[in-house]
């Protein structure tokens, strides 16, 4: 009976007020890096988004930068669900094999994973009854799990730093950002 309700609640939630939106993040797309989510209405004012970012570059610019990042949002509408002002609380987790910016003129970079949490606040407008902008920023408190490396092509290669472990690393910083591309899907009436 557990699992049934536990399978239960998920679809109960998507059913309550119909509206959910797909987006695609405009900004990042020419650079071949995805950012994409779902948004759904729970009420006239609430809704959750989930989204994910991808960056699969091995090197750009000379520069490790993949990342792998996944969040879960609550976004509360001031004005109602996707339209105009919002805020919320995220959370998020994070995996990546890059090379910060304190590093670029350095042959060493870090490869590891971050737990992320935060606040996004941002702004819809509507194109027309499906179509849409969602501009937002997003950012919080990082708490990332690292190892630092040369690279391959050092004459040093192998672990840089002295952890027997992972480094930690603790910070504030801007994690999300952009201007999604948004397509909101309406359940039909029945009569």
């Amino acid at each position: 009976m557990n699992k049934l309700i536990w399978l239960l609640f998920p679809a109960s939630i998507f059913a309550q007020k119909g509206e959910t939106q797909i987006k695609a993040n405009a900004l990042t797309m020419p650079l071949a890096m995805v950012n994409l989510g779902v948004e759904h209405a729970l009420t006239d004012k609430i809704t959750l988004q989930a989204d994910g970012f991808i960056s699969p570059w091995k090197s750009f610019a000379g520069n490790h930068l993949q990342m792998y990042m996944a969040f879960g949002e609550g976004r509360y509408y001031f004005d109602k669900s996707f339209s105009k002002f919002y805020i919320g609380p995220n959370i998020g987790v994070g995996f990546f094999d890059i090379q910060k910016w304190n590093y670029w003129n350095t042959d060493k970079y870090q490869r590891g994973f971050a737990i992320l949490t935060g606040a996004t606040i941002g702004y819809q407008v509507k194109i027309n009854e499906h179509w849409g902008l969602d501009v937002f920023v997003g950012g919080g408190h990082s708490q990332g799990n690292y190892k630092g490396y040369y690279k391959e092509d050092s004459p040093n290669f192998g672990r840089y730093d002295s952890a027997q472990s992972f480094n930690k690393s603790g910070e504030w910083i801007l994690y999300k950002g952009g201007v999604m591309l948004t397509y909101k899907f309406k359940r039909k009436k029945s009569n």
